[in-house]
């Protein structure tokens, strides 16, 4: 690979910098730096982030390739700046064992748009009653450490406990959908006004909270590590503030449409906003907000849920639940965090690359943009502005709940270990 220097880019945010990469490393940070024998990337007034790393996202490869794939997955991934994803379990066969795991694991490498590090099933079948191979599958080369059975909960205690417990002896991480099954049947939407006007299922609050408080005190009494998904309500906040104040090992995330989407959206009926768990309020938005930026919640994560066109053009009762959102994640993140003064850059590379990486132990990811780390970066136009198309998105399917909604920032240059998968907002 050629070296390639990235002149005036504001690191972080930060004063202008030259950002000098040879082969797969970044060789030196700093002003005027030499561009001889260098390819040049005029960065002038854009933002340098460390490449994005993803906690929460659905490829849906193996089995269902009408709605993404490892290889148009990450596609989008680089799109959106990303360098590393988690991918989930829930596939067809669901990856609760070794060679599952590492057949995803090695579509990744294949494919080379960004690193695909798999999340192993924490029950087989995603079923709830007998634990997966945890075991196996962290030996194997996939070297899993992260553990869900998202789409569904680990509702049993005695099995989530089993599981916290297994995963200790290697420093791995359970990671729950928190939704108490009995008190989501037909559930369609958050519970509250909305849905007694709209005569849809409500979807309680009670119904994620609860989980959580029984899973950070399990986590306690076990000395293990618990993260939870897709965090959605003010009184869930609550409980991981409080879990963290007695210092249990607990982490949360966020996802982007739950820092900007409320229950109001639900009132066109446009399946396009069906999710788990549901859009909820504006002072449950507000309250997520807040969190992420005191570091009560610890990431965002997309939950990247592509669904072909025909899971989701019906009505609303028998559409799938899910949104895409690798492509514009870090736009509704600078619209709903940074334009609003709650996060610096410098906080959302925390919040999107050195803590996710972290609890998920992605090597090489996560690093400072400093002389001697890998050269997984980001490169981002703050300034632009444009309505979301997913006519022009890099992922399989197009259920965004964006369409025709201006945000700010465009990924203008991804690169990977010092090799550019987007140049000029175009995947290389």
């Amino acid at each position: 690979m050629s070296k390639i220097l990235i002149r005036g880019a504001k690191v972080l945010g930060g004063e202008a910098q030259d950002v000098l990469i040879d082969g797969e490393t970044i060789e030196a940070v700093g002003a005027g730096l030499s561009a001889e024998g260098a390819d040049v990337i005029e960065a002038e007034g854009k933002i340098l982030l460390p490449g994005l790393v993803d906690l929460h996202t659905h490829l849906r490869e193996p089995g269902r390739e009408d709605s993404e794939t490892v290889l148009t997955g990450t596609r989008a991934a680089a799109s959106g700046g990303y360098t590393a994803v988690f991918a989930m379990a829930n596939t067809f066969p669901v990856a609760d064992t070794a060679g599952v795991v590492e057949q995803v694991y090695r579509l990744g490498q294949e494919h080379g748009y960004c690193d695909v590090q798999p999340i192993g099933a924490v029950t087989v079948g995603l079923e709830g009653s007998k634990l997966a191979e945890l075991g196996a599958m962290h030996e194997s080369a996939a070297g899993v450490t992260v553990f869900s059975d998202d789409g569904k909960c680990v509702h049993d205690a005695v099995i989530m406990r089993r599981a916290l417990e297994y995963v200790k002896a290697f420093g791995g991480v359970i990671a729950q959908h928190a939704q108490e099954p009995r008190l989501t049947e037909g559930a369609q939407m958050n519970e509250g006004i909305v849905s007694a006007e709209l005569g849809l299922g409500g979807w309680p609050a009670v119904a994620e909270e609860s989980i959580i408080a029984r899973d950070v005190l399990l986590a306690e009494h076990v000395g293990s590590r618990v993260h939870i998904c897709h965090l959605s309500t003010a009184g869930s906040v609550e409980i991981v503030r409080w879990a963290k104040s007695r210092g249990i090992d607990v982490t949360a995330e966020v996802t982007p449409h739950h820092l900007l989407l409320t229950d109001e959206m639900v009132r066109s009926y446009n399946p396009v906003y069906k999710v788990n768990p549901p859009l909820r309020t504006e002072r449950d938005v507000m309250a997520l907000r807040e969190a992420l930026a005191d570091g009560t919640i610890d990431i965002v994560a997309t939950d990247h849920a592509p669904h072909p066109h025909e899971d989701k053009d019906c009505e609303w009762a028998a559409a799938a639940m899910g949104m895409v959102g690798l492509e514009t994640a870090l736009s509704v993140v600078q619209q709903t965090m940074v334009e609003t003064g709650l996060l610096t850059w410098e906080a959302v590379a925390d919040r999107m690359s050195y803590a996710p990486a972290r609890i998920g132990q992605a090597k090489g990811h996560g690093r400072p943009v400093s002389a001697g780390e890998p050269a997984n970066l980001t490169l981002l136009d703050s300034a632009y502005r444009g309505e979301v198309d997913p006519a022009g998105f890099a992922s399989r399917s197009r259920n965004t709940p964006y369409e025709g909604r201006e945000l700010p920032g465009r990924v203008t240059h991804t690169f990977l270990r010092g090799r550019a998968t987007v140049v000029d907002g175009k995947l290389a």
